[in-house]
């Protein structure tokens, strides 16, 4: 669907830290203006001291204050609203009463009501020896700690009821998503599923034979589809953005990162930080064998239009990274005394 002339897109990131908001022209691509919030939302994990879980209600209040810092007038021009976020991590709420809808400045918000924790990517509750009893997916993603369905996997064996509370699932960009739009039931981009484990790329299908035989929650699973769909319409007006603006099934942080730095199909991005990674896209048609190796060095995931991102990632962590510095100080050092 085409925008209407002056309309404005909103772009949402909902990080491991921070939340992100930028407004943009979408014919001349321009940033008319951003505002970013930390969310200060870590909790002690109810599973131990592996355990990495988050407060929602802290990271919608983050995000509700993103919105609100953005000019009034530009929010009103917002007409098509694009959502990515830190994947693997999973939260669960019950239909229907996941959020309530409130008068908060003069402004409509919403704020998390029967919703869980945020299990993070980086939770380490699921040990080698519990991810090694599950079953092999029927996937070219192995499965690891902090994946979703492994998470949900975890609940099931130590806390099966906290599971009965809930009947629906998903990470925290694809609740955002459903609160906006009052899905009856999650919808979840083929990039976020992927990073969940069990799901079959290339049929974009859940393994429900697998996890079914083994007693997995099905009904939990989100209704997934291709990154770049619309999932619905903003049912309230929020933050003054008008009702009715379209939204975007989430996306993958990582994904829509390399979105952004890519111009050239041959280009590669290598990110540097707590971890190091070299990306590149694989040539259309491209499709990556069923089995994955645990010795595999690259790994592939969904990207955009059936097209895969070859990672070749090195969780190094930050001792790497601050004598990677300091090494480039020393060549510019050097260089600039030639």
């Amino acid at each position: 669907m085409e925008l209407q002339e002056g309309a404005l897109v909103l772009g949402i990131d909902v990080g491991t830290s921070s939340v992100k908001a930028v407004l943009v022209e979408p014919v001349s691509r321009e940033v008319q203006h951003s505002h970013s919030r930390d969310t200060r939302a870590g909790l002690q994990g109810e599973s131990g001291a592996q355990g990495k879980e988050q407060d929602v209600h802290q990271i919608i209040r983050a995000l509700n204050d993103c919105l609100t810092a953005l000019p009034r007038d530009r929010l009103r021009k917002v007409s098509r609203i694009g959502v990515s976020g830190q994947m693997h991590g999973v939260l669960f709420w019950r239909t229907n009463q996941g959020c309530q809808w409130i008068n908060s400045e003069n402004l409509r918000v919403f704020e998390p009501r029967e919703v869980s924790r945020l299990v993070t990517w980086e939770d380490g509750r699921c040990t080698t020896d519990f991810l090694s009893s599950l079953p092999p997916p029927q996937s070219h993603l192995n499965v690891a700690s902090g994946f979703g369905c492994a998470t949900i996997f975890w609940y099931l064996k130590n806390r099966p009821d906290f599971l009965q509370q809930y009947d629906a699932a998903g990470t925290i960009q694809d609740y955002v998503v459903s609160m906006l739009c009052g899905l009856q039931k999650p919808l979840m981009s083929v990039q976020n599923a992927a990073s969940w484990g069990y799901f079959h790329t290339r049929t974009k299908t859940w393994n429900m034979d697998i996890l079914q035989e083994w007693g997995f929650p099905v009904p939990l699973l989100p209704t997934v589809l291709d990154a770049g769909s619309i999932a619905g319409k903003t049912s309230y007006d929020w933050c003054g953005i008008p009702q009715g603006a379209e939204v975007g099934v989430a996306l993958g942080d990582f994904q829509c990162s390399v979105y952004s730095t890519l111009s050239e199909s041959t280009d590669a991005v290598l990110n540097i930080s707590t971890s190091a990674q070299l990306t590149y896209s694989m040539p259309e048609g491209f499709q990556p064998e069923d089995h994955p190796s645990p010795a595999e060095a690259v790994t592939y995931f969904p990207y955009f239009k059936d097209r895969y991102l070859a990672v070749a990632a090195s969780l190094n962590g930050g001792n790497v990274f601050a004598a990677f510095v300091t090494m480039l100080a020393q060549w510019t050092a050097e260089l600039g005394n030639i």
